[in-house]
């Protein structure tokens, strides 16, 4: 890979996590490195467990972003 495209491949992660855009493809790759036993949620399972993360709002506790 060439260096731009890492560094590019490196903006775009930190943009997307910068506005709560969780990464799915690192997500699969941990689990299937660190958890090969334990299942994969699916893109939309992952993104709804994130987003109840970070606005807590199965606890309801919700707060927003700010």
């Amino acid at each position: 890979m060439t260096k731009v495209k890492m560094l590019w491949g490196w903006a775009v992660q930190t943009a997307r996590l910068m506005v709560g855009v969780p990464d799915y493809d690192n997500y699969v790759a941990h689990r299937k490195a660190h958890h090969p036993a334990e299942p994969i949620m699916s893109y939309a399972e992952f993104f709804r467990d994130r987003q109840n993360a970070r606005y807590a709002c199965a606890k309801g506790r919700f707060k927003g972003c700010c």
